[in-house]
């Protein structure tokens, strides 16, 4: 027999708390970071794991909706936690189920009114490009090949348009607009924005462009890339660059880079949450 109070405190809901994890993961094989039913996504994968491992559904509310086939090694994801919860368990039993390819790399408790997506201050992503003639095999699922060669003082000077607030509706897919809501807007305050030569013997050629802003619309990154590789080519001058963000057409772009060299790289919160950087350290089990 079990006691009417021990029987009423197991029928009692459990007690939540609000918890932040740093995801990482290879996006070559999903349909995205979002949830979505009808196909295999990061944040399905993650939300399958987790709750079967803390026995109750859980919620995950992502900081960036990475496309399909982007990467991230500093995505940030919060959700509500039973508080008996023992994360470092959590961890290493989410990793067993969906690694290697999605894995939390640390987690902790947060206050409760911390949110992955709506608390961040900045997203910074990363695009890689293998400029040379023959293609990097070691790189071919995380860097777009481009055997043409670039001119890195050129693409250096295309960034240079972007810093600041401004209008990016020729860089992004505009939503579709829902019925008595206002139009949204695509302006994007962008804090950081360049190209670096990180070519080493093993990996010749690696060109890197970095971005960081308060917030992306959809595909801003990967166009924005298309349009520089453009420059670096010599198809586009750096001059242009501001003239076609003011046009706000996205018709005047390129098609965009490949899906396949991009990563969310960081995400920053305000040292009142937590580190600025937004990746706590590293938790090994």
């Amino acid at each position: 027999m079990v006691a009417p109070d021990q029987e009423n405190a197991a029928n009692e809901p459990a007690a939540l708390r609000r918890v932040r994890f740093v995801v990482a993961y290879d996006g070559s094989a999903y349909a995205g970071f979002a949830a979505n039913r009808d196909v295999v996504t990061v944040a399905g994968r993650l939300t399958d794991a987790m709750s079967l491992v803390v026995g109750r559904p859980v919620h995950l509310v992502g900081a960036g909706r990475t496309d399909a086939g982007v990467h991230a090694w500093g995505q940030v994801i919060s959700c509500e936690l039973p508080t008996r919860t023992r994360l470092d368990d959590l961890i290493r039993r989410v990793n067993s189920m969906c690694g290697p390819s999605v894995v939390l790399r640390s987690g902790e408790w947060v206050d409760g009114d911390f949110s992955a997506r709506f608390s961040a201050t900045w997203r910074h992503y990363r695009y890689s490009v293998v400029n040379c003639p023959v293609a990097n095999p070691f790189l071919v699922d995380t860097a777009w090949h481009v055997f043409r060669p670039l001119s890195l003082p050129a693409m250096q000077l295309a960034c240079d348009p972007l810093i600041g607030e401004h209008d990016f509706t020729s860089f992004c897919r505009i939503p579709n607009r829902m019925p008595d809501r206002p139009e949204p807007s695509m302006k994007r305050r962008v804090m950081l924005a360049r190209w670096t030569d990180v070519g080493t013997d093993e990996a010749p050629g690696l060109l890197r462009f970095e971005i960081r802003a308060n917030a992306f619309c959809h595909q801003m990154v990967r166009s924005i890339v298309a349009l520089m590789v453009d420059v670096g080519l010599g198809k586009r001058h750096a001059g242009e660059v501001r003239g076609l963000m003011l046009a706000k057409d996205r018709a005047l772009m390129p098609s965009l880079a490949p899906a396949k060299g991009l990563t969310l790289w960081d995400v920053g919160y305000p040292s009142s949450d937590a580190d600025t950087t937004g990746i706590a350290p590293l938790t090994t089990r």
